[in-house]
């Protein structure tokens, strides 16, 4: 398995655009004894306001269902992908959400489609509409357990790597502010509810310093209140919760 995920991977860094990553993905979705994949983020595809990842090979009336039905966001699969960092199979739903009577309408209508079992690995960005990456056979056929072990890490790299495409293709939309050591570290200190003068104190600087740096902080990001820096910092990446929560 290692060896197939190491010839993936290295397969993956040469991927420049989306048609070769599809192609590489049909390729490893067959091997793992599943007919489609879906890279996607989860959102309204046709309503997100920046460009979002879709890769898919589902069926075309399948997919014009889904956008036409806004399910990019009340999908049953990608709500019970975001309690979850490993994959799961579909079968399992369940046993992550309650499953209404639409979502068993959604399921049902995905397999007249042609769609059957699946398994899908969540895709957990900071600053990024949650993702995923999933596989499915076709109605009928049964889901290879077998194979998940491969399917859990080859979604984690496909993943990924469309990341890395879509970046090049809209490279500029999506510019991340980058922070001074001093103004992260006045940052997860505002973050954690101190004042200017507090700060101050505990980094061995002047108030004054301390109110210019998150002045600064707030200018890179583009808000004007400390709880949206924190907010926008925490979402990007530049702090995390540990950061905020110790004590």
């Amino acid at each position: 398995m290692f060896d197939r995920i190491d010839a993936f991977v290295r397969d993956l860094a040469e991927v420049k655009t989306e048609a070769e990553l599809a192609d590489l993905l049909l390729d490893i979705s067959r091997e793992m004894g599943f007919s489609y994949f879906a890279l996607t983020h989860h959102v309204d595809i046709r309503l997100a306001p920046r460009p979002a990842i879709r890769l898919a090979n589902y069926p075309d009336d399948w997919i014009g269902y889904f956008d036409d039905n806004r399910l990019g966001l009340s999908d049953p699969v990608h709500r019970a992908s975001q309690l979850t960092s490993a994959g799961f199979a579909w079968s399992q739903l369940s046993s992550l959400i309650k499953l209404t009577a639409r979502d068993c309408e959604v399921l049902a209508l995905a397999e007249r489609r042609g769609i059957g079992d699946g398994f899908t690995i969540p895709a957990h960005v900071p600053g990024e509409a949650n993702g995923s990456c999933s596989f499915a056979t076709a109605a009928g056929d049964a889901l290879s357990e077998r194979h998940l072990p491969l399917a859990q890490l080859v979604g984690v790299f496909a993943f990924e790597a469309a990341r890395r495409v879509w970046q090049m293709r809209y490279s500029g939309l999506a510019h991340r502010p980058t922070l001074t050591d001093r103004q992260r570290d006045c940052v997860v200190w505002a973050a954690q509810g101190k004042s200017d003068w507090e700060i101050a104190r505990i980094l061995g600087l002047s108030p004054e310093t301390v109110t210019q740096y998150l002045k600064r902080a707030r200018e890179r990001y583009g808000v004007s209140k400390r709880t949206m820096l924190a907010v926008h910092a925490l979402f990007d990446g530049t702090i995390t919760f540990t950061d905020v929560l110790k004590r």
